[in-house]
């Protein structure tokens, strides 16, 4: 079985596992199996089919499973539970009213950007577009301008921070992956992803929000707008709260640049609230006191916030723990060396190869974090067989690759399209088209930025 028809061991490793790839895309999207028990099954089948050992897979899928969430799984749940700080105190309505207030209602839209861009950067997108969708009917509402034209701004600033901007578990899984630096894919994420956003935002959010009128559903609006109204938090704590973690990160990457060998306590210091696990860790204590205990709750209910944040996301975390288990066996069988050799023998750009494999799978599976787990297994053996590659620029790659092409498949699609009361037709021309711009864009701009640095 090891070697299909005479065939080269290289060339039947590729096509056992494009047959468990066809395998779980076909599972997960015509059959509507779970993504997580899918992913495991199709792990299994992969290490079998490659020749190893039944043993030896179990105890492939479990490293990788468990490689996989031990920052991660840590990272997603602070994450989770600062967003939940957020919501609760109506620290993301006030990120919102003071940005409307300084941009005045002609540039609200650009406003929106901005605002989503910020809260995406501690939170899920999903949970960043429940954050956020009242925010934009209330806008809406208010100054009377196409709903469209200042939601797809706000869900281009928070995709765009999904896909490429840690914390977010995507970009972190190829950091971790490809062994890059984490402070210079944070800088490069921030130089690439803000023109990116603006042009799939507020520039085709114009565009689109002139041509696709859509009114949102009117007993949303009004579940809405009857919500208690209480005292804001202040601008200034909400932003400082929300940023804090990626202050931390880039004060221990920078600590790190200056001192190297960390030869003084300070730089040890430094790269300690640096990590993004303690990083996450103070903001979300801080959170506690800056957006809890300061706006009124009780103990109790500062606990309870942080405890409900949790069930929600129990699914992500083992779906992204599956695409490791994955990753793990495409590494362990000897595919993903198989893989380098051939796309090393190809003379493909690691960047362009890192950004296809990753919408491959992403078109495929529908899923931004599956298509970026796995991605990681398949272009890590071909970054090590590439010297001088820009690890941080394939970070970026994997997490743009991650974004393109939205349809049918991916829980984010359906969500936008109820929420914005739009066709399946209308969510392609506007969802799709931005999510696919955003893809393309940063891949473009990747590119030029690889050829200065």
């Amino acid at each position: 079985m090891n070697t299909l028809f005479g065939m080269s061991h290289t060339a039947t490793l590729l096509i056992w596992t494009l047959i468990a790839i066809a395998f779980l895309i076909v599972m997960i999207s015509k059959y509507k199996w779970n993504p997580f028990v899918t992913l495991l099954i199709s792990a299994i089948g992969l290490g079998l089919l490659a020749g190893m050992k039944p043993a030896d897979a179990v105890s492939s899928i479990t490293k990788g499973l468990g490689g996989t969430l031990g920052t991660i799984a840590i990272v997603i749940g602070l994450g989770t539970m600062l967003g939940k700080m957020m919501a609760e105190s109506g620290g993301a309505e006030r990120i919102a009213t003071t940005l409307i207030d300084l941009f005045g209602d002609r540039k609200v839209h650009w406003a929106m950007l901005i605002v989503g861009f910020l809260v995406g950067i501690p939170v899920f997108f999903e949970v960043g577009v429940i954050l956020l969708i009242p925010i934009v009917f209330i806008v809406a509402r208010k100054i009377k301008m196409p709903l469209l034209q200042i939601g797809i701004p706000m869900l281009a600033g928070l995709s765009v921070v999904h896909g490429l901007v840690p914390p977010h578990p995507a970009p972190m899984i190829a950091i971790d992956a490809y062994g890059a630096n984490l402070g210079k894919t944070i800088l490069y994420s921030i130089i690439i992803g803000l023109p990116v956003a603006i042009l799939a935002g507020p520039v085709f959010g114009k565009f689109i929000g002139k041509r696709i009128r859509v009114e949102p559903d009117p007993k949303l609006v009004d579940q809405f707008a009857m919500k208690e109204q209480r005292k804001l938090p202040g601008f200034g704590i909400t932003l400082f709260t929300i940023l804090l973690p990626v202050i931390l990160m880039l004060i221990g990457s920078v600590a790190s640049i200056f001192d190297p060998e960390a030869k003084y306590g300070i730089t040890v210091f430094c790269e300690f609230i640096g990590h993004e696990v303690v990083a996450l860790l103070i903001a979300v204590v801080f959170s506690f006191f800056s957006l809890g205990f300061a706006r009124g709750f009780t103990k109790e209910e500062v606990s309870k916030f942080a405890s409900e944040s949790l069930p929600p996301i129990a699914g992500i975390v083992l779906i992204i723990g599956g695409g490791g288990a994955f990753k793990q066996v495409l590494i362990d069988s000897g595919v993903g060396q198989a893989i380098a050799e051939l796309a090393t023998n190809a003379n493909i750009n690691v960047i362009l190869f890192a950004w296809l494999v990753a919408a491959l799978i992403r078109v495929a599976t529908g899923s931004a974090t599956v298509a970026m787990t796995t991605s990681a297994g398949i272009v890590a053996p071909v970054l090590a067989m590439s010297p001088g590659a820009n690890l941080e620029l394939v970070v970026l790659a994997t997490g743009a690759g991650s974004l393109v092409l939205s349809h049918v498949n991916d829980a984010g699609f359906w969500m936008v399209k109820e929420f914005f009361n739009m066709s399946v037709p209308q969510t392609l021309k506007s969802w799709t088209v931005m999510e696919t711009i955003l893809s393309v864009a940063g891949l473009i701009l990747i590119l030029i930025v690889s050829a200065f640095v």
